[in-house]
């Protein structure tokens, strides 16, 4: 079951996509119950002090920098779905100690085994996750790596939204008593553990290609800086590095940010995951198909900008006026997070895996995960040395108009401790966008051409919003059915055209239309031509 196999039919390829589809699933919902405000409400309520929590944090960034040592292990053994499988099961049987972690009585050892099982969990996913890259990108045709992420991410992330929602039920249980806190964080990490079996055995029946032999024998400094010869593979590199760091300058400090100085309680937080979890779901798939159209560094083009300027509004929330507000503000950055996170994860792992050479994918996936985790894992720890220099500083914004009546503030604006986070974090994101800019992909266009077809197809949505399947059309993503909208409607016009184009005289209308169809199709972005030729189908119809 564990071999290589040296031919996969499409018929096995397909049956290994399904599979991991359940392997995705189950994946994420250990993720909703075992990570993230989870595990920080297990440090907090174990009494851990915020050295113990922020080393928390850290682990599961810096221990990505284990995928570097992988590629010799892949490389030697060649066995990548042994070495994947393998370190999955033993990392997922860290998460029983997470479940036995409450009833420790002495808060440090309690921590100390809450440490030494996060690095066990996270090392060895880490670990696995080199071999688990290498193998999918042989295993997925890269002409199908759009579809087949965006379709993994929206079975993932129903799931995680799913278990994302029982969490929250569970913690605002565990807020009434401290036995009953026990047995419920005991018990979301038992169910982790089931999660991790099934993820387990459905990874175990996906097929492996066998791996070509260019990298055999090579030492694991030469593997690591092989693709630092590549120019447009260290370009991508440098975008990757400077992004991941921008990003986790700020996030990591968004529950502590919510729960410390807006006051608002874990389960908010919990709720406002599954919101961008939600909005992740609404338009995964279609940034897939725009990213397959338009090429991985067209939609990046467009993501990266939004989710800057969301990290960036999240400055302005202790502005907000009142409870009932600011939760709104919230709540509606989170929409814009979680969909334009879904477009920057997707085409920024995409473009990862298309400019790796098919073969010898594992050094370059490593490298770029060895880059990610020191950038990642560093920024937390900057931020936190940070947080005190802050927090003792204040910049204030103020608007005022002097009168004989007296002064009266037009404008104030405060930025103190968190604030100047968020504004780092994001004038750090447009840097990146800088380096983005600097790395070739073919088939990439600008992103104004991107936002065109997303504002002109829902322009159309809503203009031809009349009936039913109009209304249905309009509430969906814009880029989604439009494409799949253009794409049929030109196979079928080329079918009318080719059946009528043997006729001579070839008749007026279907001349006309021919003409109309070379100058639509051969520039998508001639709206004018295309309603021209969708009124005179509705004419003909």
């Amino acid at each position: 079951m564990l071999q290589p196999q040296p031919t996969i039919s499409a018929q096995e390829c397909a049956r290994g996509i399904r599979f991991l589809m359940i392997d995705a699933a189950a994946a994420t919902a250990i993720g909703a119950l075992n990570s993230g405000v989870v595990l920080l409400a297990l440090a907090l309520h174990i009494g851990a002090s915020t050295v113990e929590i922020g080393l928390l944090a850290a682990i599961p960034l810096l221990t990505q920098v284990l995928q570097a040592p992988t590629v010799k292990l892949v490389e030697r053994w060649r066995r990548r779905k042994l070495i994947s499988v393998a370190g999955v099961f033993t990392a997922r049987l860290a998460l029983p100690v997470y479940a036995a972690v409450p009833f420790i009585p002495q808060p440090r050892v309690a921590a100390a085994v809450l440490l030494g099982a996060a690095l066990l969990h996270y090392g060895l996913n880490a670990a696995s996750a080199c071999s688990w890259n290498s193998w999918i990108r042989d295993l997925i045709p890269p002409d199908r790596l759009g579809h087949f992420s965006s379709r993994r991410g929206v079975y993932g992330t129903i799931v995680s939204a799913a278990a994302t929602v029982a969490a929250a039920i569970a913690l605002g249980w565990a807020e009434g008593s401290h036995a009953i806190g026990n047995l419920i964080f005991s018990g979301l990490y038992i169910a982790g553990f089931i999660f991790g079996l099934i993820s387990t055995s459905a990874l175990a029946q996906v097929p492996e290609p066998v791996m070509a032999a260019e990298s055999v024998g090579a030492p694991l400094h030469r593997l690591l800086l092989e693709p630092l010869r590549q120019p447009n593979f260290r370009k991508l590199l440098r975008y990757v590095a400077s992004w991941q760091f921008a990003v986790n300058l700020a996030t990591p400090f968004f529950t502590v940010y919510f729960v410390r100085a807006l006051g608002f309680s874990l389960s908010f937080v919990l709720a406002l995951t599954v919101i961008s979890q939600l909005a992740n779901i609404a338009v995964v798939r279609q940034w897939g198909r725009i990213s397959d159209r338009f090429a991985n560094k067209s939609t990046l083009a467009v993501a990266t900008p939004l989710y800057i300027l969301c990290v960036a509004a999240m400055a302005f929330a202790s502005d907000v006026p009142a409870d009932g507000g600011r939760a709104a503000y919230l709540i509606l950055l989170h929409v814009l997070m979680g969909a334009s996170g879904a477009g920057v994860g997707l085409a920024a792992g995409n473009m990862v895996m298309k400019l790796s050479p098919s073969g010898a994918a594992t050094s370059f996936m490593a490298t770029n995960a060895l880059v990610s985790a020191l950038a990642a894992g560093s920024a937390p720890i900057v931020g936190g040395w940070a947080a005190d220099f802050f927090a003792r500083r204040r910049l204030e914004l103020s608007l005022n108009w002097f009168s004989p009546s007296g002064v009266e503030q037009l404008l104030g604006i405060t930025f103190s401790h968190w604030e100047f986070f968020f504004l780092l974090s994001a004038l750090l994101g447009l840097y990146s966008l800088h380096r983005l800019s600097a790395v070739e992909e073919p088939g990439a266009v600008e992103r104004r051409e991107v936002v065109q077809h997303i504002f002109t197809s829902a322009r159309r949505t809503l203009r031809n919003a009349s009936s039913v399947a109009g209304l249905r059309l309009a509430v969906s993503f814009p880029g989604g059915d439009l494409i799949k909208l253009r794409e049929r409607d030109r196979l079928l016009l080329e079918d009318v055209y080719e059946d009528e184009k043997h006729v001579s005289p070839a008749p007026p209308p279907i001349a006309a239309m021919h003409a109309l169809l070379e100058s639509a199709f051969s520039a998508p972005a001639n709206d004018r031509a295309f309603d021209e030729l969708l009124k005179r189908l509705d004419k003909a119809a």
